[in-house]
Parts: structure tokens; C-alpha cells; sequence
């Protein structure tokens, strides 16, 4: 039998391309496990509690979800635009360290709304659509606790709005469709009302708006850095007055909902310094008028650009920095290393019903220490589109929970580009690969839930098979987030420098570090702490500052 060359050629090719792509993909970094084929519900909003569960939700107007309510529960509920009465959650528990679930009950809709977790560890969620939108519900991190909900806590509707936890222990909600202002909770009489932020108003572009979900990060004085659309203030909350007001980013494009970019506030470092500096970086997003074409079924390409900010200095510029790919409704998720992890997201179109295309499968590690150009680090591809209401949570042991993607009206799981996706899974970023098992630490004391004060020193004990760096050695504290629409609320790492590392038994060692000194650098709650080592991260334990 004669072959023809060309099929022999044909062959040659596709043996190399898939040889090329294999080993480009093994060298690229990090793996993905499929944790759950089916949670039921589709992860829309996510926040890890400080006993490991991640209470998860999406909307209760998407129809019947696929998780059953227990021991014949339903929601009765004549405002419910879909239905009054339902069986289903649209909520659920997810506990990390066992893999498993169960549901849980929301009275009134979550869709699109905002929360952050209290000093006392107890999730403050806030706002939704329809009967949800003037709703405080709070979840505490209880074995069987559930959803308790309290009508009108919230003086004005928030759907789309951001919170942030602030140094006194209330958290500010900021914002929401329609809502050019700001509240508190919880109330005081001295404050129950709204408080107008005109800046909401000059950043809505009109039918398309832009400055959904800002991003919202507490800087180290105290003030509030707000994003929004294509440029940011810093804001005075207590005197309602816009203290500093940064450039535009160059270009000028959206970087807000549906635009829908990500941001993160970079690792705080040299805590101890007289001044301690804060640089936020904003990435991706769609440019101007994406949103009005994507109406009319016309997809433009998504922004490949980053802008980093440091937002303490007197004449701040941005650094514009270019990803591997373009990206759209991506989330940015901190590691306990001091890197970022963006991930999830489209190459093209915008945030909304059926609005994006092209699935970016590949996360990217970027690292804020190296020389620009060379911060970006392509990861290895899931095969689960994560597209609009996709979300990403860092876990305590350093994995990534990711969940989530519903760019329909209801749950729809035929005849679609991108079906409902009710399956979880984690990416595993490099560190946890077992060829680092000789340096990893395991912390051995403080025990975990410790208690800790602001401006201690801190004499954290842990192991480790190899050989020890102690030049190459910190701590991490990093705030756990509540994760919706791409934006990571609260989302916080400080950098405790090892001031010494002490050698106290066999393949035992003792770093001492001093905690934050203040409720700027570090609103009290639960923390995340990990002692790193060659920039491989321990487990992590949960510390409470005081």
C-alpha cells in the first residue's frame, strides 16, 4: 500500500503540534481538579468563612435550581418574578476540607448584590434586586446555621453596589444601579441616611453606565481609593470630600461593569515604615462602546492592558503593562505568595446576558516584583468556560475555589453557547506541586483562630523538611474576599517581614514578625496567615486581630 507523502506530512504535524502543545502546556503551570460535577445552584457570589465553608449564591428568579431545599422546605414569595413558591435553593455551603455541601435558603433575591464578612466573622451580605434590594441578611459561620434576613436595612436599593469593611468595624456600601451615593451599616443615628458621591454621576456614561461594582480598596490612610469607569479618587468617608483625584487611565477606556475589567490592591509591604506605599492594578475590561455593539450582535475584542497605580505617592501616574491575552470579566484573586492570579473571562464581548465570546481558558500569574515586562505568567487551560457570574476565592490550604457562569435569564443547560455551569473546581497554582515538599512549611504554633493585636510581635513556629533560607523567609496575612461580577470585595495581603529566624529543634524554625499596627492597614477580623518559604507557602491558619 502507497502512502501519500502529504498524509505523512499531515501526520508529522499534528504529532508535533499535539507534542509542542502538551509540553507547552506541562511548562506553562498549575493544574485544575474537578471537585463537584453538580452543586446545583451556579456560584454567582462567593465568600470563604474563617471555618473553611464557602457560602455560595446566585439569584432566586433564575427558576428551579437543581438543589433541593431539605426536609420539604420551600420559599414562599408572591413578589418572585419566576416563582412564588419554590422547593429549590439558591444558596448553598460549600465545605472545603470534606469536598461537600448543602443547601441553603434565601427569602428574597441576591442577584447582583455585595457583602463583607464582620469583625466577628459573620458574612454582612446586603442589597440585591426586586423584594432584595433594600435587604441586610447575615450568615454566621455556624455548624447548621442558616440565611437570617431583615427588611429595609439598608436605606437606599443596592443592586450592583460595593462594600467595604473600614477600620471601625462598619462596612460602607458604595454605589449600585441608579444610586450616586453611599451608606453604613450598620445604623447608628448618626448614620442612617445616604450620603451623595457626586463622582458616581460623572463617571455613568448615559444608557451603558460603565461604574457598576467600583473597585473599592481602604488605603493606609484611611480614605477610600474608588474606581470607577476609566478613573479613581481618594475619598475623605467621614467628611464626605474627595481628598486626591488621580489621572485617567491612558486611554481612556472602561474598565467597570459591564465594561467589566478586575482590580486588586498589590501586597502591602514594610509595614513598619513611616510610610507605608499602596499600588492597586486594574486589569483588562471592553472598550468604549462594546456594550451598545454587543446589543446589536457585534462582539469587539476585550482590553489586553493592565494600569498599576501607586496611590500613595503625590503625583501618581500609571504604568500601563500589556497580558498575554485580552480579557474581560476576569477575576483577580491574591495568593499567599504575594502574586495574582487573573482568571476566568472572555476574550471578546462584554458583561450581560449572552454578551461574551471566546473563553479565556488560560489563568495568568502576574508578579508584582518582577520588571515590567516579564510580570506575566500564562497558566495551564481548564476546559470549563467561566464566563458572565463566574467567580474565583482563594482557599485556606492556597488552592483556588472556582465556580460559577450563567450568561442567561434563567438556568439553561441546552441549545446555548455557554450552558449554566453547576460544576466546581480548584486550580492548584505551581507552589502546591509536590516537588516543593522539601521547602514548604507547615506551621506548628500559633494553633489555628488565634487571637491576635495590632503592633505584637509575633513568634510563629513551623517545619520543614529541607533546608531552610532564613533569609528567604515571610509571613502572609491575607483578607478573605467576597467575590461577585469579577471584583474581589476586601480582599486585602499584608507582608509581615521575618525580623529573625531561629532554629529551635530539629527541622523546626521560629520567625518573628510584628503584626499591622492599625485598623488602616488592617480592618479587624479574620485573617488568613501563611509563613512562606523560596516563595512556596505554608497551609494557612486563622488569625482574628483585635
Amino acid at each position: 500500500m502507497t502512502t501519500h507523502p502529504n498524509l505523512i506530512l499531515a501526520f508529522l504535524f499534528f504529532f508535533l503540534f499535539h507534542f509542542l502543545l502538551i509540553s507547552l502546556t506541562h511548562a506553562a503551570g498549575g493544574k485544575w481538579l474537578l471537585l463537584q460535577q453538580n452543586i446545583g445552584i451556579s456560584a454567582m457570589h462567593m465568600q470563604l468563612l474563617h471555618n473553611d465553608r464557602v457560602v455560595l449564591f446566585d439569584r432566586t428568579d433564575f427558576g428551579k435550581s437543581n438543589l433541593s431545599l431539605p426536609e420539604g422546605q420551600c420559599r414562599n414569595d408572591p413578589n418572585d418574578a419566576v416563582l412564588k413558591v419554590d422547593c429549590t435553593a439558591h444558596s448553598a455551603e460549600y465545605d472545603a476540607p470534606t469536598n461537600s455541601f448543602r443547601p441553603l435558603m434565601v427569602q428574597t433575591d441576591v442577584w447582583c448584590s455585595s457583602g463583607s464578612v464582620a469583625q466577628d466573622g459573620s458574612l454582612i451580605q446586603t442589597g440585591g434586586f426586586n423584594d432584595g434590594e433594600r435587604r441586610v441578611r447575615i450568615f454566621q459561620s455556624c455548624t447548621g446555621c442558616d440565611w437570617k434576613e431583615y427588611d429595609n436595612g439598608l436605606a437606599a436599593r443596592r443592586w450592583y453596589a460595593t462594600n467595604h469593611i473600614l477600620p471601625d468595624g462598619r462596612q460602607i456600601i458604595i454605589g449600585g444601579r441608579r444610586q450616586f451615593n453611599y451608606e453604613f451599616y450598620p445604623k447608628s443615628e448618626s448614620s442612617s441616611n445616604v450620603h451623595s458621591l457626586p463622582f458616581l454621576v460623572q463617571t455613568n456614561d448615559p444608557k451603558v453606565e460603565n461604574n457598576l461594582y467600583p473597585f473599592v480598596f481602604l488605603n493606609v490612610d484611611g480614605n477610600l481609593f474608588i474606581f470607577a469607569n476609566n478613573r479613581a479618587i481618594l475619598f475623605d468617608y467621614v467628611k464626605n470630600v474627595v481628598v486626591k483625584t488621580y489621572p485617567q487611565m491612558p486611554g481612556g477606556e472602561p474598565r467597570s461593569y459591564p465594561s467589566t475589567g478586575s482590580a486588586v490592591l498589590l501586597p502591602l509591604k514594610n509595614l513598619q515604615a513611616q510610610f507605608v506605599e499602596a499600588e492597586v492594578l486594574v486589569c483588562g475590561g471592553a472598550p468604549k462602546g462594546s456594550y451598545a455593539k454587543a446589543v446589536n450582535g457585534t462582539f469587539v475584542e476585550a482590553l489586553k492592558t493592565c494600569g498599576r497605580i501607586k496611590i500613595t505617592d503625590p503625583n501618581p501616574q500609571w504604568v500601563v503593562e500589556t497580558m498575554p491575552q485580552a480579557r474581560v470579566m476576569g477575576d483577580m484573586t491574591l495568593l499567599p505568595d504575594g502574586t495574582v492570579l487573573i482568571i476566568n473571562g472572555a476574550a471578546v464581548g462584554t458583561a450581560g446576558w449572552e454578551f461574551g465570546r471566546n473563553p479565556v481558558l488560560n489563568p495568568v500569574i502576574y508578579r508584582p516584583e518582577n520588571a515590567v515586562g516579564s510580570r506575566f505568567e500564562q497558566q495551564n487551560p481548564t476546559t470549563i468556560p467561566r464566563m458572565y457570574h463566574s467567580t474565583a476565592v482563594l482557599l485556606r490550604d492556597g488552592r483556588v475555589l472556582v465556580g460559577g457562569s450563567n450568561p442567561h435569564i434563567y438556568y439553561e443547560f441546552t441549545n446555548v453557547l455557554f450552558p449554566t455551569e453547576l460544576r466546581l473546581e480548584s486550580f492548584n497554582p505551581d507552589y502546591l506541586d509536590a516537588k516543593y515538599v522539601n521547602l514548604r512549611p507547615k506551621i506548628v504554633a500559633p494553633q489555628s483562630q488565634a487571637k491576635i493585636n495590632y503592633g505584637q510581635k509575633l513568634a510563629v513556629r513551623f517545619s520543614v523538611a529541607g533546608t531552610v533560607a532564613p533569609n528567604l523567609v515571610l509571613v502572609t496575612m491575607v483578607a478573605p474576599s467576597f467575590t461577585t461580577h469579577s471584583f474581589s470585595m476586601n480582599q486585602r495581603l499584608l507582608v509581615l517581614a521575618a525580623e529573625s529566624v531561629t532554629n529551635v529543634a530539629k527541622s523546626t524554625y521560629q520567625v518573628q514578625v510584628t503584626t499591622p499596627g492599625s485598623g488602616n492597614l488592617a480592618p479587624s477580623g479574620y485573617y488568613l496567615l501563611y509563613v512562606v518559604h523560596q516563595q512556596i507557602p505554608s497551609e494557612g491558619i486563622w488569625v482574628q486581630i483585635l
